[in-house]
């Protein structure tokens, strides 16, 4: 009887979790006034991100990952990086990968290589150029030189994602939980906690991503 009781109490409960995280990302699609934004991303951060928002991916760097020094390089001039042909790597990884020239990508999400070029080849031509947010992590590689780095990227939409707090620099977004770490964790994992919520809910990338919205000018 007590365990039948329990296993209740534990349904109504994952219930009542799974009903406010439904609200919440409702919530959350409510506030978008954006809607035909491109996020270049070093990892699939930036696809959930798309997910979760229910907009189409209109961005190359979608399922896959790069390495954040190698991500600079290609932030920095992308336009270039996009015509390149993608030559694939055959080195044991656990996941299809190419270079574009001097970056290496890794489709972490498609089951061959040629299904992942073919995607980047596809989403390439959806970037829109004149709303773009680009998004890094401090992981893959990371240092403190390649946030620098990063801070100094000729993007007025950017945000860093780090494990600790980096007050030196504007671009960069705290994302606690990782402190003891020497990078910052998956933060598309959910935290232990009663209400579902993923270390990047803490991020407000709602709001982040509607500052690309132009507003207009005030009547004098």
């Amino acid at each position: 009887m007590i365990g039948k009781i329990r296993r209740s109490e534990w349904n109504s409960a994952d219930r009542i979790k799974n009903y406010e995280w439904m609200l919440f990302k409702k919530k959350r699609i409510k506030r978008l006034d954006n809607s035909d934004f491109s996020i270049i991303a070093s990892n699939c951060v930036g696809t959930i991100m798309y997910h979760d928002l229910g907009v189409p991916f209109l961005s190359p760097t979608i399922n896959l990952s790069i390495g954040m020094d190698d991500f600079i390089r290609f932030a920095r001039n992308p336009r270039p990086y996009l015509e390149e042909e993608i030559v694939e790597i055959k080195d044991g990884n656990d996941c299809p990968a190419g270079m574009a020239g001097d970056i290496r990508i890794n489709f972490v999400h498609y089951d061959t290589f040629e299904e992942g070029v073919r995607k980047w080849q596809e989403r390439k031509k959806r970037i829109n150029w004149d709303n773009l947010f680009v998004i890094g992590m401090e992981r893959d590689g990371c240092t403190y030189d390649t946030i620098q780095c990063f801070d100094e990227l000729p993007y007025e939409n950017k945000i860093i994602l780090t494990h600790v707090r980096y007050q030196e620099f504007s671009s960069a977004y705290y994302i606690g939980g990782f402190e003891e770490n020497g990078e910052l964790g998956n933060v598309l994992d959910f935290k232990k906690q009663f209400l579902r919520r993923r270390y990047l809910d803490d991020l407000d990338y709602v709001t982040f991503l509607n500052s690309g919205v132009k507003k207009p000018a005030k009547k004098p």
